[in-house]
């Protein structure tokens, strides 16, 4: 189906005896001699044309008479003779091929509703010239390239991208369907990602023969007069280049309010690429729901990806813990090609980490992790406890998948924690550990952007956050999560209620997701006693002892900075937790960095002063007394 874009000399030639044969009958009008025949089958080109739109004998007559007109110079002369120095005129054009010319210009008719052939001028109609649309033109000359109009709005998309073995039988059902007698099919493909939605297209229309054009539903003009005029050049240039036309709406037909009407103005095969759509009625239409590539999926492509290198790697692992696409697996395959052999698991890890990092660094913060165990400061039992939920996480592929807990459905196989402790006692630092032990990314949710008082726009919010998360199996970390997470209340009125279905759909996205979810609060009781019972661990954060404050105080400040007189064991006579110790530590390190003097016990002083005014605390001659 595609047209060769370089046609044989031979074609070239044919479009130079048909326009020939114009430039005879000219003549021939300009001296009153015997008109000769037009030549309007020695141009593949026009026959195309002509088959494409439904073009009568007139009307492919009038496009090879305005084409030699507007390209032959050898028609200048005779055109001159006859008054029709500016162009083809109506009244000639009747003189030069005959009756039919003006029914063949009707708004009806093909060549006005394709927009091939313009009538411009004032007065009379026969004086008013003939103009050949300059897409149209090109096509007849065999000139490549798409309509300009549409430059920016449309693209092409080459070759046919590989789709999973589950996704073959579909592509074949879809390729059937655009080859197929009867009206072009409008095409909704459905579910799964975005990228598998638009390689499914490809595919099937690779298999049709087809070329395929992508189209970004937002890019749609709002205006009724701007997207009739474009439904029609794109009608005309998916007919012109043989091609399917992918249109994406990422957010959904229901956001895209101009699609479905320009959906109905059309008249070739469209596909539609959306998470979830309704198209307006029109037959034949197929509806395809994709499913997202499943752990096999993944294993085979990683297998095939990695050749004889798969041997060395743990794909098990890498095809449950990353969500990726066919491409994506590709892409990281390439990556990591010439890596060193007993290095190339980590390497292709931490490849498949970024590659799948995309859609949630727009909706979260990530946290880059440099700290370990060495720097948390917490009671033996709660490393204990950090400790498992981190080897229950590195652990969980192969207990959900090969040990078969996924086979009894995927309701409470989630892991989230909840980890209790007053400001400052080590929870965001301990998720940042357990992350850098899981080589994982871990992201803090801000709990501004997600909380929304339009009713639906918190769960909307809350399911991109969790979707784009299960690309790469991100650790979530919602801290002072009882804001969100809090105590569902009794039903009083409509935005009582409509928070309590916030907290329960919570409840069941926690379950669900497959990653580590944390959440940290500073008051236990305001969390939902239901929630806390789907909790995989709560991990209890308490105040630091006098021991473990002069832990945290030796082991504060970076080995480079100079220190001078400083004593861990007096300075743990202070009664504050972990994030107000590094506070202190690092305003005095900035007021020792002014003076370019070590860092002192009355540095340390000053930044306790200000330390505890923003906590609202007294600083007494008790606390003064540390730094004497």
């Amino acid at each position: 189906m595609t047209r060769d874009p370089r046609p044989p000399l031979d074609q070239v030639a044919s479009i130079g005896a048909a326009t020939q044969s114009v430039v005879a009958r000219l003549e021939a009008l300009s001296s009153d001699a015997s008109l000769p025949d037009l030549d309007l089958a020695a141009a593949p080109s026009l026959v195309d044309l002509s088959d494409i739109f439904g073009l009568d004998p007139v009307s492919t007559a009038l496009v090879l008479c305005v084409t030699s007109c507007e390209t032959e110079p050898k028609s200048a002369p005779s055109m001159l003779r006859l008054g029709a120095a500016n162009g083809l005129s109506i009244g000639l054009a009747e003189r030069l091929i005959g009756p039919g010319v003006r029914a063949a210009l009707a708004d009806s008719a093909p060549l006005r509703r394709w927009r091939m052939i313009e009538v411009v001028g004032n007065g009379p109609l026969y004086e008013r010239v003939l103009r050949i649309d300059t897409r149209v033109l090109d096509y007849v000359l065999y000139r490549p390239g798409l309509d300009i109009r549409l430059e920016g709005l449309i693209r092409p998309l080459l070759g046919a991208e590989t789709i999973p073995l589950t996704h073959e039988a579909e592509a074949a059902r879809l390729a059937t369907a655009l080859t197929a007698d009867g009206p072009p099919p409008v095409i909704l493909v459905e579910g799964g990602d975005a990228e598998g939605r638009c390689n499914l297209i490809r595919h099937a229309a690779a298999l049709a023969g087809a070329q395929v054009l992508r189209l970004d539903a937002a890019d749609l003009p709002i205006a009724w007069t701007e997207r009739y005029a474009t439904a029609i050049y794109l009608d005309r240039e998916l007919a012109l280049s043989r091609a399917l036309l992918i249109i994406e709406a990422e957010a959904g037909l229901a956001q895209s309010r101009n699609l479905p009407a320009l959906i109905e103005q059309m008249l070739s095969a469209v596909a539609v690429s959306a998470p979830e759509a309704s198209l307006p009625d029109r037959e034949p239409a197929l509806r395809v729901r994709l499913r997202k590539p499943d752990r096999g999926d993944r294993r085979k492509g990683w297998q095939e990806s990695l050749g004889a290198e798969a041997a060395s790697v743990t794909l098990d692992h890498l095809a449950t813990q990353f969500a990726l696409s066919p491409q994506a697996i590709r892409s990281v395959a390439a990556e990591i090609n010439g890596s060193d052999p007993e290095r190339i698991d980590a390497a292709l890890w931490q490849a498949a980490r970024r590659r799948s990092r995309g859609p949630l660094d727009g909706l979260a913060e990530r946290i880059t992790s440099r700290v370990g165990w060495d720097d948390l400061v917490v009671p033996a039992v709660t490393r204990a406890a950090l400790q498992d939920l981190a080897a229950h996480q590195r652990n969980s592929w192969r207990v959900l998948s090969d040990w078969g807990w996924t086979k009894k459905g995927d309701r409470g196989l989630g892991t989230a924690a909840l980890f209790v402790g007053l400001s400052g006692t080590g929870k965001t630092l301990a998720a940042e550990v357990i992350a850098g032990e899981l080589a994982l990314d871990l992201y803090q949710i801000d709990l501004s952007r997600v909380v929304s008082k339009y009713i639906g726009e918190t769960e909307k919010n809350l399911s991109r956050i969790f979707e784009a998360a299960e690309a790469g199996g991100a650790i979530l970390l919602f801290d002072e999560a009882d804001a969100l997470f809090g105590k569902r209340s009794e039903v009083k009125d409509s935005h009582d209620r409509y928070a309590n279905v916030e907290v329960s759909y919570l409840l069941q996205r926690m379950e669900a997701y497959r990653g580590l979810a944390i959440l940290t609060t500073n008051q236990r009781d305001a969390v939902d006693r239901a929630f806390l019972r789907r909790l995989r661990q709560v991990v209890v954060f308490p105040f630091p002892d006098s021991a473990a404050r002069a832990e945290i105080w030796a082991q504060i400040f970076p080995k480079e900075t100079p220190l001078d007189g400083i004593d861990p064991q007096r300075l743990a006579r202070l009664t504050i937790a972990g994030g107000s110790i590094r506070s202190i530590a690092l305003n005095a390190t900035f007021l020792a960095a002014a003076q370019d003097a070590p860092v002192r016990p009355e540095h340390l002083l000053r930044a306790a002063r200000r330390e505890y005014a923003k906590l609202e605390k007294p600083f007494t001659a008790t606390e003064a007394e540390v730094f004497r």
